[in-house]
């Protein structure tokens, strides 16, 4: 069977899988979080930008509650918004008064770019023209060293990072006295971000791969390998795509409030065999090489972020 847990570089076990609550309907995040927690998963991933973290909390105190799971049994993630880049730990402040936790197991900076924190709005400030409020010239390099300070408060247990590219991982890691834990990036067979996933290996960073099935509507699953690997195991494509991380050492998170969803998606992972692993990253670099990469998640910001595909 795919492994059940990964070690980061703080020598904690992190799960292979976990429950994302990114997009998840309003009103069903609740019920989904609680429903995974007593149904075998042992990680959620949220973040303060979701807006569900009232949700997520309600969750998790039902799980406590029903006496299946213990709060030091699960991995909770959370992630500090872009206009909290100047304040992280007011952002994680709101974020475990939502979750209503006193700690978090990881918190990771969500994307390395300052919004304006004084701007019209929480999450999303805009200017006149209808633009993102963006603070240009500000250093991601600042927000990681306060991130490295909370770790003394004991509201975190480790730190990391999120949507970071090779560009800006080698422009923080000269300046970090804490190497990141993890870096959380798009990653499914259509967006392998090898060059990331490499230096992360190197210098050990943990990978969690978000949007497995590449986003809304689940594009990969018609992918011809994908398809043709999900029939010789007699399995539905999304096993594959979620089954993918594992020989990469990497955790996946897969979103879904539908409780048969939820079970089958931690139910259903595979041991990928060589020949498998191999059809897939013929399949990955193919794409690479004629640039036909798919990302499917990337916010208009209107910044650089060292992505080869964004160039």
């Amino acid at each position: 069977m795919p492994p059940k847990h990964f070690t980061l570089n703080t020598g904690a076990k992190i799960p292979s899988i976990g429950l994302g609550t990114w997009q998840s309907p309003p009103g069903q995040v609740a019920s989904a979080v609680s429903y995974a927690l007593q149904n075998g998963y042992t990680l959620i991933d949220g973040a303060y930008c979701y807006a569900n973290e009232d949700e997520v909390g309600q969750g998790l105190a039902e799980a406590f509650s029903a006496g299946k799971v213990k709060r030091e049994d699960i991995f909770v993630v959370s992630k500090v918004w872009t206009t909290y880049n100047t304040r992280v730990e007011e952002g994680l402040d709101k974020s475990l008064k939502s979750l209503g936790l006193d700690y978090v197991d990881m918190f990771l900076v969500h994307w390395p770019l300052l919004m304006n924190p004084e701007g019209n709005h929480d999450r999303f400030p805009t200017k006149p023209d209808g633009s993102r409020d963006i603070i240009q010239g500000y250093n991601h390099v600042d927000t990681w060293k306060q991130m490295e300070a909370l770790l003394k408060t004991g509201k975190t247990k480790a730190i990391g990072v999120s949507n970071y590219s090779k560009l800006y991982l080698e422009q923080l890691l000269p300046h970090a006295t804490v190497i990141p834990a993890v870096n959380q990036i798009e990653n499914h067979p259509g967006l392998p971000q090898q060059e990331i996933v490499d230096l992360c290996k190197e210098k050990g960073i943990h990978i969690m791969a978000y949007s497995p099935l590449g986003s809304t509507g689940g594009p990969l699953l018609s992918a011809e390998p994908v398809v043709k690997i999900a029939e010789k195991h007699g399995v539905k494509p999304s096993s594959v795509l979620l089954s993918y991380h594992g020989p990469r050492g990497s955790t996946v998170l897969a979103k879904s409030v539908t409780p048969e969803r939820i079970k089958e998606n931690i139910e259903s992972l595979i041991d990928l065999d060589e020949e498998d692993q191999a059809e897939l990253k013929a399949y990955s670099d193919k794409l690479v090489a004629e640039k036909k990469w798919q990302r499917f998640v990337y916010p208009p910001f209107g910044v650089n972020f060292g992505f080869p595909d964004k160039q």
